[in-house]
């Protein structure tokens, strides 16, 4: 007997099928009703997205990560000098096969830096010595690959610190240059490595006294300092999943938790400017977004800049691997709820859509 459909079930497919029925039970399967978003708003003016939402709650004590702690949780390293004076930072990083819920009741079974995706999120100040211990603990050869300046035996990549199971690798390299990057697994077949959840944001601090003509502007960010005090910073790891392996993504989201942002909103203070350090990592899909509603920001393409490499824009497109800065504030805005997406429609029913919860201090 020939099968009653030809073409095979895509969530594509579902998604059109779902437009033309009316979003009814058949779209319903992955996202469901949406909770009462009214109390997002205090005009009571917010859009519901009735059936756009995924529907419950994940379990991040399952997980063993929660995606707010993860917008804020800088890893430091441990810190010492070496004999020159210079600032040595270590680092003990850990893959493991684990299995993490994504969605409310949707599992993938991830491959993982320290039991999390994305991995930690490594933060270091320019010209430091960065040393990391990793220890391959998964089922399959594992890397770390860190986009910067490194000499090429550090470049992990398959002869450079390809990893097999049950072996260590030490890489060590200085941070250069200042900006917003990110590391993630090189081994073959890469597609799959990265996909499976082997990344993580990699942020370097600029070095006020290396930037003499821009060094308030470099001290703003430099965590721990007076001036970055000011800032509320984020770091917003955009990623997908493709959980029957048909090389599509069935959930979209940043910090890996489908319409985690959404359902509790960032809260921010009104009166302190956001830095948000936004990189792209999903597989399968050649570009994404995001985009803010009510405002615009100023955009540092990599990070690599003091000054803004675009002024004044709301959406900012993203290739894989592709990162950047985006600095802007909503002092002269009124409190409430602020969206945030991705501007492929498609990637925000299925997880891409946040809110920033703006309030008075």
């Amino acid at each position: 007997m020939r099968p009653w459909f030809k073409y095979p079930m895509t969530r594509r497919l579902l998604l059109r099928a779902g437009a033309l029925i009316g979003g009814s039970s058949v779209i319903r399967l992955a996202v469901g009703q949406a909770p009462d978003t009214a109390q997002y708003a205090p005009t009571g003016g917010h859009e519901s997205h009735d059936g756009m939402i995924t529907v419950g709650e994940v379990d991040n004590a399952r997980n063993g990560f929660d995606p707010h702690e993860i917008l804020t949780d800088w890893e430091r390293g441990t810190v010492s000098r070496l004999p020159d004076g210079q600032v040595l930072r270590e680092f003990d990083i850990t893959a493991s096969d684990k299995e993490i819920e994504i969605a409310p009741g949707m599992f993938f079974p991830a491959w993982t830096y320290n039991g999390r995706v994305p991995g930690p999120t490594l933060r270091a100040t320019e010209g430091d010595r960065i040393r990391i211990r990793f220890v391959n603990g998964g089922s399959h050869t594992h890397s770390m690959h860190f986009h910067g300046i490194h000499p090429a035996r550090m470049d992990g990549v398959p002869g450079a610190g390809d990893v097999p199971p049950g072996g260590v690798f030490v890489y060590e390299f200085d941070a250069f240059p200042f900006g917003c990057h990110l590391y993630h697994c090189h081994s073959i077949p890469l597609k799959r490595h990265i996909h499976k959840g082997l990344y993580g944001a990699f942020i370097v601090d600029p070095d006020p006294d290396r930037h003499p003509e821009q060094a308030e502007a470099a001290r703003s960010r430099l965590l721990g300092s007076s001036e970055n005090a000011r800032w509320q910073e984020f770091v917003l790891v955009m990623n997908g999943f493709d959980t029957n392996f048909d090389e599509e993504n069935e959930i979209y989201a940043v910090n890996s938790i489908a319409h985690a942002y959404f359902k509790r909103p960032i809260p921010v203070d009104r009166a302190r400017p956001l830095r948000l350090y936004l990189i792209n990592v999903t597989e399968f899909d050649p570009v994404n977004s995001l985009h803010l509603h009510a405002n615009f920001f100023d955009y540092y393409d990599h990070g690599t800049t003091l000054t803004p490499t675009l002024r004044m824009v709301d959406t900012i497109m993203q290739c894989q691997a592709q990162r950047g800065i985006l600095e802007f504030s909503f002092s002269d805005h009124e409190p409430g709820f602020y969206m945030f997406h991705a501007h492929q429609s498609e990637f925000a029913e299925l997880g891409w859509m946040s809110l920033f919860d703006v309030r008075e201090a």
